[in-house]
């Protein structure tokens, strides 16, 4: 049975996502301000506690929503392949609105167990953006699978360029005088709260069969990593993408506060700064990605990006002044949109159609698990160290990726369902002879 064009789920599919991404964008301004600028007045670390131990909390805070979700997303995922998707997705926002409004109140009450309650809470029953590309392959036809994949990209885009500025500019009082730290989270919980209800009475059940007997497998997200490694042909890949995204986790976890210490941005700086970067991301994938696509394979444009990625972290200890940051930050977001696009695709056509589905499900706990590391270290990193050492450490991981990949994946392959094995003979287009 094919929806209605009045009961189309795709308008709110695309604003769930570009919510979820507007969330996360942010906490990027707001987070150091917390935990790691004495200046600030919203600074909540209790009296007696030095600012290293500071940097060490906001590593955990940091890391406990990813750490949430590398648990929670597959359970989520297989109990909305059970009851459907419009119920999973309904309290998976419901579960956002009630987070973000505990984080508002954490920030205002300075309560920093609340926060941590807050941020676990949103992982626990963050399936938004897991459930909302089900929802999509449920509704999409082979011929219109690009153009609707294409728009959870720019959603993605969209919503790291609005998330940041609005976090910087919300939170600042002299925009508006009674906006503070916490009237970010108030924003967003009201419009997940709006998403919600579109949701609850507009979102049609895109789940056409429900899987009743499905058995909940509540350890998937560890087998998921332990499966990873029985795909021969894929594994330099899946070890390739862990890195990069730890170190692009590295840099995204400690890169305000390098902003705060260097050249004393303040959270409106930080949100334009980071909106800054995510508009030269979204130009890449919107043409740059396309246009060379059309010319290289996606080996041979990892070859270059990953590695050009690292070099360009490190060109941000090269400014002196805080406009040359501007000059530094189209490389790294060229090179980083270049890796993330051609990274996923090359995983996704090296196996059969049929094992979409469990391939792309590994590569997410892969990604959770990458985001949730860093965070943690680079906090002890910067209580040791300096505040600056997580950046370095992010450089020198995402060279570490560009290494791995250019040593172990050094010939084309095709895992089919029936072998899960390694087919020489199939031509595709990552062959590096190409």
């Amino acid at each position: 049975m094919k929806l209605k064009l009045t009961q189309n789920p795709l308008p709110i599919i695309i604003f769930t996502i570009f919510l979820d991404l507007v969330g996360f964008g942010i906490l990027i301004p707001i987070l150091p301000l917390l935990l790691a600028n004495p200046l600030s007045q919203y600074f909540l670390l209790p009296k007696g506690m030095s600012l290293s131990e500071g940097y060490i909390i906001l590593g955990y805070l940091i890391a406990s929503y990813p750490l949430a979700q590398f648990v929670a997303t597959p359970i989520l995922g297989q109990l909305s392949d059970k009851y459907g998707r419009k119920k999973l997705l309904a309290f998976s926002l419901a579960g956002t609105v009630i987070s973000r409004t505990l984080f508002a109140i954490g920030i205002i009450s300075k309560n920093l167990p609340l926060l941590f309650v807050s941020r676990l809470f949103d992982g626990i029953t963050g399936g938004n953006l897991s459930v909302a590309q089900a929802s999509i392959a449920d509704i999409t036809t082979p011929e219109n699978r690009t153009k609707n994949f294409g728009l959870i990209g720019a959603a993605f885009g969209i919503g790291f360029v609005v998330g940041p500025y609005l976090g910087g500019k919300l939170s600042d009082p002299n925009v508006v005088s009674w906006f503070n730290a916490a009237t970010p989270f108030w924003f967003a919980a009201i419009l997940s709260l709006l998403n919600l209800i579109l949701v609850f009475f507009f979102f049609p059940e895109t789940l056409q069969k429900f899987q009743q007997t499905l058995q909940i497998n509540w350890s998937k997200s560890l087998l998921n990593i332990a499966h990873a490694y029985t795909f021969d042909g894929i594994r330099a890949m899946f070890a390739t993408n862990f890195l990069f995204l730890a170190g692009f986790t590295f840099f995204t976890s400690f890169f305000s506060i390098f902003l705060i210490q260097r050249f004393h941005f303040n959270q409106g700086n930080i949100g334009d700064f980071f909106s800054y970067v995510g508009i030269w991301i979204a130009f890449t994938q919107a043409f740059i990605t396309r246009n060379i696509a059309k010319v290289f394979p996606e080996a041979r444009v990892l070859d270059i990006s990953i590695l050009g990625s690292g070099l360009a972290i490190l060109l941000f200890f090269w400014p002196s002044v805080w406009w040359q940051l501007l000059l530094v930050a189209p490389f790294f977001a060229i090179f980083n949109g270049l890796t993330q696009a051609n990274m996923t695709a090359l995983i996704s056509r090296s196996v059969d159609p049929t094992m979409q589905g469990e391939i792309l499900g590994v590569n997410a706990s892969i990604q959770a698990l990458a985001q949730s590391i860093p965070p943690i270290l680079s906090g002890y990193i910067a209580a040791q160290l300096t505040p600056e050492s997580p950046i370095f450490v992010a450089a020198v991981t995402i060279l570490l990726a560009g290494a791995t990949f250019l040593i172990f994946y050094n010939k084309p392959v095709y895992i089919t369902n029936e072998e899960n094995s390694v087919d020489e003979n199939t031509n595709i287009s990552e062959r590096r002879d190409l």
